[in-house]
């Protein structure tokens, strides 16, 4: 009598191609949300970076007579920002030099959004893709009748009593510029310049699923869509091609003016 041999049980070829079909769609559901989860964390860490940004602004105003940090004292010489210094206008500025940087924690430095990733060097590297409501909390100015409003100091911020509706004043943005391609920019651009009430070219940078993380100067952190972009034509590169524009509905400078 023959004894059969045991056989290994083996998938046909038509059960392999239906379990790599489903693998296939496994994945394809899968992947699309996973890199919607390193996003979303991306957009998380800024947010926080940002949020301690602010927090070390609002610090400052206590110890320095009430008055927000500058964004550029002394601008003609080029060698101070709000994130950092530099011996020459030749060098990059070092955010561990910074005036915010005692109250940056352990490192004394800005934190780089994780997301940005600029396409080349820029005029204001060091600031870790963040900019600067500088047009109004980061220097002293004076109005002048029609909503214009002149620079009388730039050695200091803005008094912080002066900002009468913190809510709902800018302080920080994600930012970025276009010049010959996507450069690190540390001052976020009104709608209108304020000494001359022509636009300005913008700089908050929508790089998060065309979100923007934005700090107020009541420390709160809020995520902002875009809803209007434009460029002088003055430099080379669209904007908006870049997710590079404006928040809000009015066009006007309410959300970075004081009043």
């Amino acid at each position: 009598m023959i004894v059969p041999r045991n056989r290994t049980p083996a998938f046909t070829l038509v059960e392999l191609l239906v379990v790599i079909s489903i693998l296939t769609l496994l994945l394809a559901v899968l992947l699309p949300g996973l890199a919607d989860a390193r996003q979303q964390a991306r957009r998380t860490v800024c947010g926080s970076n940002i949020r301690q940004i602010a927090g070390a602004n609002n610090q400052y105003v206590f110890d320095s007579s009430g008055v927000y940090v500058p964004g550029a004292a002394a601008f003609l010489q080029n060698l101070q920002r709000w994130h950092g210094r530099r011996d020459d206008i030749q060098s990059a500025f070092e955010p561990s030099r910074g005036p915010l940087r005692r109250y940056l924690g352990t490192d004394r430095g800005i934190r780089a959004c994780p997301t940005f990733v600029p396409d080349r060097a820029g005029f204001e590297s060091g600031c870790g893709g963040y900019g600067y409501n500088n047009a109004y909390i980061g220097v002293q100015t004076v109005s002048r009748g029609t909503r214009e409003s002149f620079v009388t100091s730039d050695r200091a911020g803005v008094y912080a009593a002066k900002v009468k509706r913190p809510a709902e004043t800018i302080m920080f943005t994600d930012t970025a510029f276009v010049n010959r391609g996507l450069i690190e920019y540390s001052f976020v651009e009104p709608r209108f310049h304020p000494q001359y009430r022509t636009r300005a070219d913008p700089s908050t940078h929508f790089r998060h699923a065309r979100q923007a993380n934005v700090a107020w100067c009541d420390g709160h952190v809020s995520s902002e869509r875009p809803t209007f972009s434009w460029s002088s034509g003055f430099y080379e590169g669209d904007p908006k091609r870049f997710d590079i524009g404006w928040f809000g509905t009015f066009d006007d400078n309410r959300l970075f003016d004081l009043p």
